[in-house]
């Protein structure tokens, strides 16, 4: 009878170890050859309107990684190289301050899922899910939609009544519309997080007594998986595209001013800013709109990074927004908040006029269609001397805390305006969900 147990011990040691050798094998046989790498090399310049209006004359958008007060970084392969050494652009190697393009075996263990501190896909979904079993009187997790390669895109719901749809204001949270901005997941997950597990203080419980928050940390889930198991720099998602190049970049997808022109985005498929053969195209984008079309949402925020900035519509063309003032006031109050955290300050202006031009993306979608306040927060190079694009892991906790106070406010105001003036209603929505059909038919 022993000598029965010993060998079925046995046996199943050696099934565990035979599998996850065989598991090991195929990951390391998933990698891509050699010759399907892209090569890159970052580079920044200085930032002055003679290099300004010289990235922007060039008929593809150059692929923009971060910038700091006084430099521009970004991802050049050699033909642009080339290109910039032709129209006088002096630049410099920055190759060597930033991770490898692609991750060695060694950072891809199973313990850490290659990203450290900063979510997986699979190791985010498991955190939503147990959020909101252990708060399920105030936090509901919903897919509201699936990527091209099938992972879930999920939301956290969090409200008072959290399964029912109640008339009140709407707040909405995105993160990850680019794969390599690790950073962009773990603000709005953080945030998420925080509301319920202090639900219990004054503020935090009025402000989840009267809105929906919907928290989004993950619009990009296959683009994201990529960029830690493959390339680190990989911006879009991963739809393979009819010349044979894969992706789409997703915050230039958006119905709103799509392909209005090819200096905000491009019409080129191998581009970085790829628009998509047509307006929400991927499965990615139509999940995003199709749940803003459920809620009365009164103001949004879609986090990037690196530029620590705040940014507001219009983003297609440099004419001002009707309500400037409004959203110019609305930054700068965010801002002020921030700097108040850890003495970082966040700059906030008009997209098109912070740095470049961009059509299709969120925020012109959202304000565009509802005239709502919507934000891009590009969140900052804190380590941008150690490998920038990718912050060290201690410096999430900091950086969400400086945007807890921002997001804070601005759910407040959603709530106050709302009591205030005419929500979204059915026919304000009739008249979006119309628009964007003929922007389909386009």
């Amino acid at each position: 009878m022993k000598d029965k147990a010993e060998r079925k011990t046995k046996f199943y040691l050696a099934f565990i170890f035979s599998s996850l050798f065989l598991f090991r094998a195929s990951f390391v046989w998933s990698f891509p050859s050699g010759s399907d790498w892209p090569r890159v090399e970052i580079i920044s310049l200085e930032k002055t309107p003679a290099n300004l209006a010289i990235l922007a004359s060039f008929s593809e958008p150059p692929d923009f990684l971060l910038e700091t007060i006084d430099r521009i970084y970004l991802v050049a392969r050699p033909q642009e190289l080339t290109s910039f050494q032709s129209a006088g652009l002096c630049y410099r190697l920055e190759t060597s301050l930033f991770p490898p393009a692609r991750p060695s075996l060694s950072e891809l263990s199973l313990a850490s899922g290659g990203n450290g501190a900063y979510h997986s896909y699979q190791e985010l979904a498991s955190e939503m899910k147990n959020l909101a079993g252990k708060f399920p009187f105030i936090c509901r997790l919903e897919e509201i939609g699936r990527s091209l390669e099938g992972r879930s895109i999920l939301a956290l719901k969090i409200s008072d009544r959290v399964e029912l749809n109640e008339a009140e204001p709407a707040l909405l949270f995105l993160g990850c519309h680019h794969a390599r901005e690790w950073i962009s997941v773990e603000v709005p997950f953080y945030l998420g997080r925080y509301l319920v597990e202090n639900y219990n203080q004054p503020l935090i419980q009025n402000l989840v007594n009267e809105a929906q928050i919907w928290i989004v940390p993950l619009v990009n889930p296959d683009g994201l998986e990529y960029s830690i198991k493959f390339y680190r720099y990989w911006r879009k998602n991963r739809r393979l595209n009819s010349d044979g190049s894969f992706g789409v970049d997703l915050n230039r997808n958006y119905g709103f001013k799509w392909g209005v022109d090819n200096r905000g985005s491009s019409p080129n498929p191998s581009s970085e800013t790829y628009r998509g053969p047509a307006p929400f195209s991927e499965p990615e984008t139509r999940a995003v709109r199709d749940l803003f079309l459920k809620h009365p949402f009164q103001a949004l925020i879609s986090y990037h990074s690196y530029s620590q900035i705040i940014l507001f519509p219009w983003g297609y063309t440099t004419a001002p927004p009707d309500k400037y003032q409004l959203l110019f006031n609305l930054a700068g109050k965010m801002s002020e908040l921030m700097v108040s955290v850890h003495g970082r300050r966040y700059a906030y202006g008009q997209a098109s006029t912070m740095l470049y031009l961009t059509n299709g993306d969120t925020t012109d979608w959202a304000y565009g269609l509802a005239g709502i306040p919507a934000f891009t927060i590009e969140l900052p190079p804190v380590d941008i001397l150690h490998g920038g694009f990718f912050n060290a892991e201690s410096d999430i906790q900091p950086v969400f805390e400086e945007n807890l106070k921002a997001a804070l406010e601005l759910i407040q105001w959603g709530i106050i305006n709302y009591h205030s003036s005419a929500p979204l209603t059915r026919n304000n929505k009739e008249s979006i969900i119309s628009l964007i059909s003929r922007n389909k038919k386009r």
